[in-house]
């Protein structure tokens, strides 16, 4: 019997991850600790014991992470974006402006987000399509284009929310509030993320579906075999 092509599963695929597709577990941890210790410099030395402490500690993460084998434009990026927040609180000598780089990224990501789904180019499947080295194939699998889009909704929603929390509490000076908002949004939020929208997009897909890493495409169908 002549299997459809596309559609078949490898028996040595195990079920794909999105927290493997996505890493997005190392990523968060590693975002806290720099404002952790801004904070804790800030409540102990003012304005630049919290910057030293900020920077020490992005340097820190950013020998871990080489030191490990991460990316180096990863890496940094990472310690760039410490820098930049350190300096932006120096230059206005407010410390809750150490944060306001992290404010203006999430209502830009909220936007990206959001816009991909609109245009039909959702970045849940731009960003595993290219983990899973597919290119824009899955966006010609109906089923897969539909199932990233709910998908993405998931994590525009992550970025609106922190919006919503962080601005009050940058407004008010709060820079306590802050790190912990910082602690609270980031990995447990980035985890549910994963979970939620892993969910969604298996719901949203065919039972008869291969997966993400098989998308359906239609040339796929017009080559079945006639049953």
């Amino acid at each position: 019997m002549t299997s459809t092509p596309g559609r078949e599963r490898p028996s040595g695929d195990r079920p794909e991850s999105l927290a493997d597709l996505l890493g997005g577990r190392r990523g968060a941890v590693d975002a806290t600790v720099p404002p952790v210790a801004f904070a804790i410099g800030w409540l102990a030395a003012g304005l630049w014991g919290g910057v030293v402490a900020a920077v020490l500690a992005g340097t820190a993460v950013a020998g871990w992470r080489w030191r490990r084998g991460d990316r180096p434009r990863s890496v940094l990026i990472g310690l760039l974006a410490v820098c930049v927040a350190a300096l932006i609180a120096l230059r206005t000598g407010r410390a809750t402006d150490f944060f306001l780089l992290q404010l203006v990224s999430n209502a830009a990501s909220a936007l990206a987000w959001i816009v991909s789904i609109v245009v039909r180019w959702p970045l849940l499947g731009v960003v595993v399509g290219a983990a899973l080295g597919q290119r824009a194939r899955w966006r010609r699998d109906p089923a897969l284009l539909r199932a990233y889009g709910r998908g993405s909704w998931v994590w525009a929603a992550t970025y609106v929310l922190r919006v919503a929390v962080f601005v009050p509490l940058w407004l008010a000076g709060q820079v306590v509030g802050l790190v912990v908002a910082r602690v609270a949004l980031t990995w447990p939020l980035v985890a549910t993320a994963l979970a939620v929208s892993w969910m969604v997009i298996r719901r949203s897909l065919p039972a008869d579906h291969p997966g993400l890493r098989h998308p359906v495409t239609p040339s796929d169908a017009d080559t079945a075999p006639a049953k």
